[in-house]
C-alpha cells in the first residue's frame, strides 16, 4: 500500500486542489449537492470545456465521484474525509492568510452546509451547547452522546442508529468563518438531514453562481429555533 504521508501522493493530492478552478469546483460541491459540470463552470468561471477536464482530473484523483442520469453527469464529493479536508484547508487558509473581510455575506456567515453537516456560527454553537452541557463527552478520535443526549436528540427526529453505523460517530471539523469546531461525522449528518426535513432548517435559493458558498447557504426557521430552544436548550439569535 502507497504511503499516503510520502511526498508524491500528498504532492499529486495538493496539485488537484491547488488551480484556482478546481478548488472553486470543490467548495461549491461542499454544500452536498450533486451539480453538473454546467453548473461547476459557472462556479469556477471556465468554460464548459474546461470544466470538463478539470472534472475528469478530479475523479482520477479520487476526490470527486461521477453519477451519470439520462443526458447529465453529477458530480459529489467523493467522501466525507475529502470534505474535511477541504474546510480544514479552507480554515488554516483564514488563519495563515493576511487579515481580509469576509466577503460570502453575513447569511453564509450564520449558517452553512459543510458537505453533509451545519456549520457557520449555528454549528459552532451547536457544538458549544452540545460538549459544553457534557450532552457529548470525549472519546478517542471524537465524541459519544450520553443517554439524556440520545433521548433529547431522537425527539427530534435524528436517527441514531444511522449515526452510529457511520464510520465516527461524532467528531470536530475546524469552521472556515468561525475558525472553531463545528460538529461532524454520523451524528452532525443525521442532525443536518432530521432537522432539514423537519423544516427546522431550510436551505436557502442559490445566489450568485460565482460564490462559492451559494449553494451552502441555509437558515434557521422560526419553527427551529422554537424546537432547538425546547429540546437542548439552545438560544440563537
Amino acid at each position: 500500500m502507497t504511503d499516503p504521508t510520502a511526498p508524491g501522493p500528498l504532492a499529486a493530492i495538493a496539485a488537484l486542489m491547488a488551480d484556482p478552478a478546481r478548488a472553486r469546483m470543490l467548495a461549491a460541491l461542499m454544500g452536498g449537492e450533486a451539480l453538473t459540470a454546467g453548473e461547476l463552470a459557472r462556479v469556477a468561471g471556465v468554460t464548459a470545456a474546461t470544466a470538463s477536464g478539470h472534472l475528469a482530473r478530479l475523479s482520477e484523483g479520487g476526490l470527486v465521484l461521477v453519477h451519470a442520469q439520462g443526458r447529465h453527469r453529477y458530480h459529489r464529493l467523493a467522501s466525507e474525509q475529502v470534505a474535511a479536508a477541504i474546510e480544514t484547508l479552507g480554515g488554516l487558509a483564514a488563519e495563515i492568510a493576511p487579515a481580509r473581510s469576509w466577503k460570502h455575506g453575513e447569511t453564509a456567515r450564520q449558517a452553512r452546509l459543510c458537505w453533509n453537516h451545519l456549520a457557520g456560527r449555528l454549528g459552532v454553537t451547536l457544538h458549544e451547547r452540545l460538549t459544553g452541557e457534557g450532552l457529548l463527552r470525549p472519546v478517542p478520535g471524537g465524541w459519544d452522546a450520553v443517554p439524556e443526549a440520545r433521548a433529547r436528540l431522537s425527539a427530534t427526529g435524528v436517527d441514531l442508529d444511522r449515526a452510529d453505523a457511520a464510520p465516527r460517530f461524532a467528531c470536530d471539523c475546524m469552521d472556515w468563518s468561525e475558525r472553531r469546531p463545528h460538529l461532524a461525522g454520523g451524528l452532525g449528518r443525521e442532525i443536518a438531514s432530521a432537522w432539514i426535513a423537519r423544516g427546522w432548517l431550510r436551505r436557502l435559493p442559490a445566489a450568485g453562481e460565482g460564490d462559492i458558498l451559494a449553494r451552502r447557504r441555509v437558515e434557521l426557521t422560526p419553527a427551529g429555533r422554537r424546537g432547538l430552544k425546547d429540546a437542548i436548550g439552545l438560544e440563537t439569535a
